[in-house]
């Protein structure tokens, strides 16, 4: 199914600066083109993917979180880091909760997350805070973020329960159900990818992504294209997203009511 359905408001939840780029930016930025409010939220700094002598965790969280930025910027979303441990990213409750605040904070009818399987052939094994981000991510959004009697706190805290109508699984091997094409804005994907120096060193990504999403939009007949597992918890009739209170206005009354 190829899908030219655009969310009023998307969340893009991963576990290291540059996953969203490599996987999810070309949709990220057609959706911001046509009015999406996007948001990032990065759970690691990804801070020990160096072997540079001289760099530290502290110097390089700040590297990555300039580069995550950046790249957020180039498609038009706000991004927001979490500052979970790299490499020993885990799923736990108070992981999960601080993701509900942010489901209901920002109400994103979509949420773009990684897949939470172990392994999806007989050559390649998950990256552990690949899984440990997606599985934290699906626990937020079913059954808790819509759930007024998990986290009791949050609803004393002004966050009312949000149902997130459509969840799309990005990097699994499983079979795709949702392409979105993204002909119009693989150069975005690209220009965002390119923005993790510290990452891309010498090494130049395009001519690799244009492969791997030419390979994908060819199943669609797209020239370019990101494949979801895209999975429906609540119909948007007509595929049009209902009004709701902007996150902006949402932190504004809560101000107005002390």
């Amino acid at each position: 199914m190829s899908s030219t359905f655009i969310p009023q408001r998307a969340m893009f939840i991963f576990a290291h600066p540059d996953d969203i780029e490599f996987g999810s930016a070309g949709t990220a930025a057609l959706w911001s083109k046509n009015g999406c409010d996007v948001t990032y939220v990065v759970l690691t700094d990804g801070n020990i993917g160096s072997h540079e002598r001289g760099m530290t965790a502290a110097k390089l969280a700040q590297i990555r979180r300039e580069e995550q930025t950046n790249a957020a910027n180039v498609v038009g979303a706000r991004c927001l880091f979490l500052g979970e441990p790299d490499g020993m990213l885990q799923p736990t409750l108070d992981l999960r909760k601080k993701l509900v605040r942010l489901i209901r904070q920002y109400k994103p009818n979509v949420v773009v997350c990684g897949d939470p399987n172990f392994y999806y052939s007989d050559s390649y094994i998950n990256h552990p805070d690949h899984r440990a981000a997606a599985q934290v991510a699906l626990e937020a959004i079913f059954p808790c973020a819509d759930s007024p009697l998990i986290f009791p706190e949050l609803l004393e805290e002004g966050y009312e329960p949000h149902k997130v109508n459509y969840v799309y699984i990005s990097f699994g091997r499983r079979e795709s159900n949702c392409y979105i094409d993204i002909s119009e804005t693989i150069d975005t994907k690209l220009t965002a990818l390119k923005q993790h120096k510290s990452q891309m060193k010498d090494w130049d990504p395009e001519e690799r992504m244009r492969q791997w999403t030419a390979e994908t939009g060819k199943k669609v007949g797209f020239k370019y294209a990101e494949a979801y597992h895209r999975i429906t918890l609540k119909e948007i009739e007509e595929e049009t997203a209902p009004e709701a209170e902007t996150p902006g206005d949402e932190a504004q009354r809560r101000a107005q009511e002390g």
